[in-house]
């Protein structure tokens, strides 16, 4: 089945309102029929202009995540999920404040309990740091 809309096309609506990964778009005009050549071909076009760049999406989406308190983990997560690269994740990682800062941070804003140990937990903070701001200090 034929795609019935030019490819970049269809790529380029799919940016539209957000950033997307080469994976996403891949996928995306995958789905809808596009066959290979032509989907390597407006994929190479978006990435040439810098419609498509991974690495900034990788960047911007790991802080826009830590901004809003998220651990290493469920960010390492969100972007595995966009097809991105664990090299250009572990950049971006690397990019961030500490993860323990970040951690203490929150705890800074919610207090010292159980209950935020459990939230950091839920927002992909590792055990150690979870356990290294929230513990009691002696």
């Amino acid at each position: 089945m034929a795609a019935e809309a030019d490819p970049l096309e269809t790529a380029l609506r799919a940016l539209r309102h957000r950033d997307r990964s080469l994976a996403e778009l891949e996928a995306r005009l995958e789905q809808r029929g596009v066959e290979a050549p032509e989907r390597r071909k407006a994929l190479e076009t978006l990435e040439r202009i810098g419609y498509v760049d991974d690495e900034r999406l990788a960047r911007s989406r790991a802080d826009e995540l830590a901004c809003r308190s998220a651990g290493d983990e469920l960010i390492r997560h969100d972007l595995e999920g966009r097809g991105i690269d664990s090299t250009l994740i572990e950049t971006a990682l690397a990019a961030l404040e500490p993860e323990r800062e970040r951690a203490s941070a929150v705890v800074a804003k919610r207090g010292r309990s159980s209950k935020t140990a459990r939230y950091l937990a839920s927002r992909g903070f590792g055990a150690e740091v979870v356990e290294g701001v929230v513990a009691p200090e002696e």
